[in-house]
């Protein structure tokens, strides 16, 4: 799978990521750590990568653009610990995420098609 880790998260995590056989970079590591949330889904997209976020940013632009992609998978709902990020991670069902929202939370996962029709 191919990762962009948003500077919301440690970079930490890519190599985490990288170890586990993912093609995953930081934000911080390709010169796009001031970038603005559009830039970095923009990046994403032409990049082929799933955005992983703790900002609620990118949920709003997704939504605000109808957007089919790229996918993101977002933390939510508090700090988290480098290893409860891990296994939260880890428990992320793979299939679809090029084309899905995942919102990660302290109880529960949920999982969402795009593009999300706003209210």
């Amino acid at each position: 799978m191919r990762l962009l880790v948003d500077m919301a998260l440690s970079p930490r995590l890519c190599e985490w990521l990288r170890q586990r056989g993912h093609d995953a970079v930081h934000a911080s590591q390709i010169g796009m750590s001031r970038a603005a949330d559009q830039a970095l889904l923009d990046h994403a997209r032409h990049d082929n990568r799933i955005i992983i976020t703790a900002d609620l940013d990118y949920l709003r632009l997704l939504v605000m653009t109808q957007s089919e992609g790229p996918g993101a998978i977002l933390f939510r709902g508090g700090d988290y610990a480098e290893d409860e990020a891990r296994e939260r991670l880890a428990a992320v069902p793979a299939e679809e995420l090029t084309s899905s929202l995942v919102v990660i939370e302290k109880t529960r996962i949920r999982h969402r098609r795009l593009p999300i029709k706003g209210p």
